[in-house]
């Protein structure tokens, strides 16, 4: 099947190497990210005991899942299916990734309602993608949580209702805008500089722009730290609304 690549799709510029384009561009609608093919989905649910994810950052970019299931030698495809999303909104991760840039992270938010797609993991996949999270490691910054509904409501294209999600939770809170509401994730390059004009702090260590934010966190592991405690220790964070899922 010819026009099916990430290449021809214009989905094969993942974040990891490309910081600035976080959160990576994402399909139009659902597929089967198949290698590096997205092809047409035949079930919005599939029958082979896979495990639902909430994407709310970057696992929903083919080209970066891609990359995460080539790095640990994982294969097989993956449903990514786009659904509707109610009682859940896109934060701002309250650390700095050594991949260069400030990460989403899902809060409680009961009054919104947004598109997101959900990814269908397998056993293997799904180690792939906790371990990618920091999930198994006991100062990680993601926490894997199961959002039951009510709560979170998860609707697919054909009326189905799935009985809830997980999603990876940011142990270390969510940013808030100044006011203590939860910052809504507007893309990297408008939140670091918006980041960067907001904090002498954090252009002391990051330098002025969004690009030498990325370069600089990109080779330097320890100032990543210094920033995530920065945002504790000047109570730019506050709490997501979903701790309480985290097991």
């Amino acid at each position: 099947m010819t026009g099916r690549t990430l290449a021809e799709l214009g989905l094969d510029r993942a974040p990891r190497d490309h910081p600035l384009t976080y959160p990576g561009t994402w399909p139009a609608d659902s597929g089967l990210l198949d290698g590096d093919r997205l092809l047409p989905l035949e079930r919005l649910v599939p029958g082979d005991g896979r495990v639902p994810v909430l994407a709310v950052g970057s696992n929903a970019s083919p080209a970066q899942l891609q990359h995460k299931m080539a790095e640990s030698g994982v294969t097989g495809p993956i449903p990514m299916v786009r659904t509707r999303v109610t009682g859940v909104d896109v934060g701002v991760s309250a650390h700095v990734s050594r991949l260069g840039y400030v990460s989403a992270a899902p809060l409680r938010s009961p009054a919104a309602v947004r598109e997101l797609f959900v990814v269908w993991l397998d056993g293997p996949q799904l180690e792939v993608i906790d371990a990618s999270e920091g999930v198994p490691l006991p100062g990680g910054n993601f926490g894997r949580a199961w959002l039951p509904a009510p709560q979170v409501r998860v609707a697919l294209a054909d009326g189905t209702e799935l009985p809830g999600v997980h999603a990876y939770v940011n142990r270390h809170g969510v940013l808030h805008d100044g006011t203590g509401t939860p910052r809504r994730h507007p893309g990297q390059r408008t939140l670091l500089a918006g980041l960067l004009a907001d904090s002498a702090e954090l252009r002391e260590l990051f330098g002025d722009t969004p690009e030498e934010f990325c370069a600089r966190a990109r080779s330097d592991a320890g100032l990543c730290r210094r920033a995530t405690g920065l945002f504790a220790e000047r109570r730019w964070a506050v709490p997501s609304g979903l701790e309480e899922y985290l097991r």
